[in-house]
This record gives structure tokens, sequence and C-alpha cells, in this order.
């Protein structure tokens, strides 16, 4: 059973350009307005919070992908740290599942803003429908091929980061570069409030597992993977407060929540008029479908690695081809799905629970491990665990109070996801143990 992964096939700058691509896609355009719901009018502040945990958690990524360069690199990470067992299938699941949710949480945002520049109020069944369309339009990108994705992904990048990043500029400038808030209007967060921000600030930077997962497919990944993660993430950052003190300065905090969907595009219009809002509807309309491509792109691989390691099964359903093509049109049908089902503010839910008790599990594992043999650095392991602890408890603590349906939800699917790896694991093993008995036995009667 073959991958047909592509080693070498992309280059550091097509790595640089997935990794973001997912991100700003996932993060700038679809987080604001939720990320300042909860943590008020210091919600820039959030994105740099957001910045300072992905650091720590980017470490391990980084230390176990340059020893172990692979595609599907987390289920890489997730396996060498806790062998075939259910902690690693599953939580390498959950990391696939996230990523599944995040094309579906810029699928949605690609929907709003295209309504929103056609002046239709976004809402009812044409929202899904056109997320639905741009998940397929990604599948058709991605199975033309790696060089088609890193090359869509590369020019869409460049186009995303310069524009975006211009529009933060330009709306600042029309300001007088104000970096406070247009007014007080609205709720003023809380501390608690504060720190649950900090769970979707770091969901709209865990775009560079994307770069982990493509490793064995980068150019000289035992340098490069690491290089386009740092890169990656120092780009995104700087556009994502570039963003958001330039939201924060031409709108005030209610209409920010108000229209916290496509903020973006809002925020354009007293800043830079009715020219700067169609430019910056169109923007979003790139940043959003290169991030799907790139997340499809990332999944998918991510999926075949966990066939290859028995962590999965594997059904072809009669479909012609091989695992690759296969499980791109599964992480297409559950993205879809997910498209139609769920709002924005519950896939980003189900995104930040599923990523950071993944992230969790990574890290514990490479520091009961792994960081002798990675030379990874302990106080940094448990700094990065500590930093994902205390935001799960308060997100999970403001939404079992605001939205508790979502947080059974989560935990009835992580639950699940767990029991089907335990039971899964378990009834191969058995089958393989009682392979090795009957061909014994038969060895015995020859």
């Amino acid at each position: 059973m073959k991958s047909e992964y592509a080693k070498g096939s992309l280059t550091l700058v097509d790595a640089v350009a997935m990794g973001t691509g997912v991100m700003i896609g996932a993060g700038i355009l679809a987080l604001t307005g939720q990320i300042a719901q909860l943590a008020g009018p210091l919600f820039p502040l959030s994105f740099v919070v957001g910045a300072i945990v992905t650091a720590f958690s980017a470490y391990s990524y980084i230390k176990m992908s340059n020893a172990f360069p692979s595609a599907g690199g987390v289920a890489m990470i997730l396996q060498k740290a806790y062998g075939p067992t259910a902690i690693a299938g599953g939580a390498a699941l959950l990391m696939a599942l996230s990523m599944v949710i995040s094309e579906s949480l810029v699928a949605r945002t690609f929907a709003t803003y295209l309504l929103r520049g056609l002046d239709v109020p976004p809402e009812g069944w044409i929202v899904p429908t056109i997320g639905v369309g741009v998940i397929i339009f990604a599948y058709i990108v991605n199975i033309s091929g790696n060089r088609s994705v890193g090359w869509i992904s590369t020019v869409m990048a460049v186009l995303k980061v310069s524009g975006i990043a211009l529009f933060g500029i330009a709306a600042l400038w029309a300001s007088g570069f104000s970096f406070a808030a247009n007014d007080s209007a609205g709720p003023q967060g809380s501390i608690g409030g504060f720190i649950a921000s900090v769970a979707l600030s770091i969901l709209a930077f865990k775009g560079f597992t994307t770069i982990t997962n493509s490793g064995a497919e980068i150019t000289e990944p035992n340098r490069n993977v690491g290089r386009a993660i740092i890169i990656s993430i120092a780009i995104c950052v700087v556009v994502y407060l570039l963003v958001a003190f330039a939201v924060g300065a031409s709108l005030p905090l209610n209409q920010i929540i108000a229209s916290k969907d496509f903020a973006l595009a809002e925020a354009a219009k007293p800043a830079l008029g009715e020219v700067g809002f169609y430019l910056t509807v169109a923007l979003a309309l790139v940043a959003t479908v290169s991030g799907v491509i790139a997340s499809i792109f990332a999944v998918s691989r991510m999926l075949a690695m966990l066939t290859e390691m028995k962590l999965i099964p594997h059904s072809h359903f009669g479909m012609s081809g091989g695992v690759r093509e296969h499980t791109l049109i599964y992480t297409v049908v559950i993205a879809g799905t997910l498209t139609i089902f769920f709002d924005l503010s519950r896939i980003a839910s189900l995104g930040a629970f599923f990523y950071l008790v993944m992230d969790i599990t990574i890290h514990w594992g490479v520091f009961r491990h792994m960081k002798e043999k990675v030379e990874a650095k302990r106080w940094i392991l448990l700094t990065a665990i500590g930093l994902d602890a205390v935001v799960l408890v308060a997100f999970g603590t403001l939404k079992l109070k605001n939205d508790p349906t979502i947080v059974l939800i989560a935990a009835g699917i992580m639950i699940a996801v767990f029991g089907f790896e335990y039971f899964y694991l378990r009834k191969t093993s058995n089958n393989d143990l009682g392979h090795e008995h009957a061909a014994h036995d038969n060895k015995d009667h020859d």
C-alpha cells in the first residue's frame, strides 16, 4: 500500500506559503471577532500571547521533525513517542479532525465574505452551500499534484500576506496610527475571558503543523521544516498584530463583535472607503481559498500516514486509485459535513479543544520518551504543557457556562476517538497474533 509521497517536491518557499496559507486563512479573517468577544478591548494582545504559547509548542515539532522528517509528521511524532498505541492513534486523529475543522471554518468564512461583498445577508442555507463548493474546488486542485498545490499556495500567500499587511498599515494610517480601540463600547472582558480567547489565538497559529505534516516532501527537511515553521509564525505575528490594531482603531468593540464573521471587511469601510471594502473582500477570498487548499493537502497526507502505520483502518469503498486519493476524498467529505451542520463559533470551539488536547499529548510524549534522543530541553517542554493546560481549562470553563452543548459534543467525540483506537488496535493486535500462531502451526505440520 503506497501513499505515493513525492520527496523533495516542496521548496522552503512552498512550505512557508502553505503554513501562512492555513494560518492567515483560519486566523485573522475568521477569528478576530470571536477573540474580541472574549478578550474585550485588549483583543490584539491575545494574538501576542497566542504567539508566545505557539512558540513554546512549536519547539517539540521542530525538534522531532529535524530528527525524523516525515510526511504525516504529527502522526510520526506521536508514534515515536508512544508507539502503536491508542494514545498515539487517538491524538493523531484529533489533530486530523482539528485540521478538517479548520477547513470548514475557512470555507464558511469564504462564504460570509463573498456574501458580504455582494450585499447579501450571510445566513441560511447559502453559507454552507458556498462553503462546500470551496472545499470541492480545493479537492480538484489537490488531485492535480504537489506542484500545483505548491505553486498556487505560493502565489496566493504572497498576495494575501502583502495585501492584508497593506490593509493593516493603511487602516492605521487613516486612524492616525492610533493603537487604541475606537472607543470602549462593548464588553470590557475579564482575565478569564482573555485567557480563554488565547485558545482561539492559538488556533489561528496552528497552521504551522501543516508544514510538519509535509516534512518528507520538503527539500532538505532536516533543515527546512524547522526554518519554515519559524518563518511562518513570525510572518503571521506581524500580519495579525497589524490587522488587529487596524480593526480596533477603525471600529468600536461592539461593532467588531456584531460583525465577527467578517470584521475585516467592516473595518475597511470607515478607514478606506468603498474601494478598500471591496479590496479587503477580494483579499479575504484569496486568503480563505488558499487556506483550504493547503489544509486539505496536509491532512490527507496525515491520514495516509496513519493508514501506513496501521493506526487507522482503510477501506476503498469500491473506489479506484491509491491511499492518498482516498484520504483526500475522506477529508473533503468530513469537512463538507462539518461546514453544513456547524456555525463558525462552534467549529472554532471544536478545533480549539481537539488541538489543545493533542498538543499536550505530544509535549508529554516527547518529554517522557524522546527528550534525550532529540536533545530537547525539559523546561521548554514543561512550559508548553503548562501554558496549554491553563488555556484549555479557561476556555473549557467559559464554554461550559456559555455553550455547554459544544463542550459535551467535543468530549463525546474525543472519548469516541480514543475508544475506537483502543478497540481497533486491540483487534488488529489479536489478528496479527492469530496469524503468527497459524503460521507456526503450519510450519510444525510441514
